[in-house]
């Protein structure tokens, strides 16, 4: 009988095997950016586009003046569009938000011109008012399960039609106020800009390590490094480019800070809250959700109330731009550019997929683009066309990507 010596015994450790060193792999690249793994670039590739196009045509566009004047066309139409991406999540929509941004800044103007309300008074009237439109809607679809854009239709021309009320036989209230002017036509001296700017970097940087912290301790997969750094510092060049060049005109404008910040606000609550993480299993199977005991119909209602009252906000901004309402506020094609500005943006319209910078970037591609054909003294008729061209290629690529992500089992 032999004895097996101890150390025969114990398993001898392994070698780790070496790990390939990671290569840039552009065909990995090219299959994301086409089955929208990577929704954020294939906008900016697009914004890259369009931006070149138009400075080839006018050299005038990228001008200082004309960058701080598309800030301020977009500010309004943007902040509308964070509400349509928070619908969108749901796999709804609203239909109802361009109407519900005139009602508003039409209860914004009365109350403060014609009943004399303090500044601050009038406009949390008109957010409050479309707090309530919302908590209407979302209630009426959930409870009775009926078809959002139904709901929604209805509601755009019942608020169209409230609006006539609201504004009475003259039809047109001139906004006088210097508080609610200034909304729109402050700008932050070079000094304050850029500290904002230092300030939105470093929290950036702080909040991307803490996340990569996080992911790290909860044994999630993270992004290599150098993708990080890529990241980070194309975020912190584009703040630095747009705030000298805002800086060497007016200044950065208060409506874009406010549209930024809101932006921030609603992307830390999809991300960091739990009522977030329910809007997204909400959006991607009501079904699952309601059975891992989601209040699907609290989310939805909660959805349709943020979604009116950011509509309520936009309009709030766009009547501190024009310094009136008028019956026509809210209607035009408003409507069609929000929702086109949350889909180019990168939301999907089947819901629980897309980000609110979406709301961001979708706003900077529309107003983009009818900025463009304004410089070039285009027809209102091409300027539609364009428009829905770009929208009908934006949601088709969305079908497209769906459909692959699908195949490969990725859905």
């Amino acid at each position: 009988m032999s004895i097996i010596p101890a150390q025969r015994l114990t398993a001898e450790p392994e070698t780790p095997a070496p790990q390939p060193r990671a290569r840039l792999d552009l065909r990995a690249i090219a299959r994301k950016i086409a089955e929208g793994e990577l929704g954020s670039v294939r906008v900016l590739l697009v914004l890259a586009f369009i931006w070149i196009v138009f400075s080839i045509a006018n050299d005038r566009f990228l001008s200082p003046t004309n960058l701080t004047n598309l800030a301020l066309q977009i500010a309004g139409m943007g902040t509308i569009a964070v509400g349509v991406v928070l619908v969108l999540l749901l796999g709804e929509i609203d239909l109802s938000v361009g109407a519900v941004s005139g009602l508003a800044g039409g209860i914004m103007a009365t109350t403060s011109v014609l009943r004399g309300w303090p500044a601050w008074l009038a406009i949390l009237a008109a957010l409050a008012a479309g707090a309530v439109i919302g908590l209407i809607q979302g209630t009426i679809a959930t409870r009775l399960q009926i078809p959002s854009f139904v709901i929604t239709l209805a509601g755009l021309l019942a608020w169209q039609g409230a609006l006539l009320a609201v504004l009475g036989a003259n039809g047109t209230v001139n906004i006088t106020d210097p508080t609610i002017i200034a909304l729109a036509g402050t700008f932050l001296s070079p000094a304050i800009g850029w500290g904002l700017a230092t300030l939105s970097i470093a929290v950036i940087i702080g909040g991307e390590l803490l996340q990569r912290r996080r992911r790290r301790a909860e044994s999630l997969e993270v992004d290599r490094f150098a993708v990080l750094v890529l990241r980070v510092g194309a975020i912190a060049a584009a703040i630095v480019a747009g705030t000298a060049v805002l800086s060497s005109e007016r200044g950065v404008p208060l409506s874009l800070l406010i549209l930024i910040g809101l932006v921030v606000l609603i992307n830390g609550l999809l991300r960091w809250s739990t009522f977030g993480r329910h809007v997204y299993a909400v959006g991607g199977n009501a079904e699952a959700a309601l059975r891992a005991g989601i209040r699907v119909n609290r989310v939805r209602i909660l959805v349709f109330m943020l979604a009116s009252t950011m509509a309520a906000a936009g309009g709030i901004l766009l009547a501190s731009r024009l310094m009136a309402v008028n019956q026509n506020s809210g209607a035009s094609d408003l409507l069609l550019l929000t929702i086109a500005s949350a889909v180019i943006g990168g939301v999907s319209l089947f819901g629980g997929r897309g980000s609110v910078w979406a709301a961001l970037l979708g706003a900077v591609v529309i107003g983009s683009i009818s900025n463009g054909m304004d410089l070039l003294a285009l027809d209102s008729s091409v300027k539609f066309m364009v428009t829905g061209a770009v929208l009908v290629t934006a949601v088709s690529f969305d079908a497209i990507t769906r459909g692959r992500r699908r195949a490969h089992g990725r859905l």
